[in-house]
């Protein structure tokens, strides 16, 4: 599996030649996978996840948005968790039906 910070610092030529490196493997492996070849299946899922991770780091590139890489975050603390108010329950209306004696 791939970072995506990784993809990001490449450039649009450099990312479309990943792009078709990977379509080739995942044809590869479909073919694979069909003829009883395919010994380690879970690279069949990391390939389609790398190759969506291209494809959204490439709109990002194209929409200019300047995605920063994320920030480790401390063992030591975490954030507080947020209070929420519980809805009251529902109360169940009264069956309106007589029942026969």
């Amino acid at each position: 599996m791939t970072n995506p910070s990784i993809y990001r610092d490449k450039s649009f030529d450099e990312l479309n030649d990943e792009l078709v490196k990977l379509k080739k493997e995942q044809f590869n492996l479909r073919f694979q996978r069909a003829s009883g070849q395919l010994e380690k299946t879970s690279r069949v899922g990391e390939v389609r996840h790398d190759i969506a991770r291209i494809h959204t780091v490439l709109g990002q590139k194209a929409r200019g948005e300047n995605v920063p890489a994320p920030k480790a975050k401390s063992a030591k603390t975490r954030p507080a968790k947020k209070m929420v108010a519980k809805k009251p329950a529902k109360v169940a209306a009264k069956s309106r039906t007589k029942s026969k004696k």
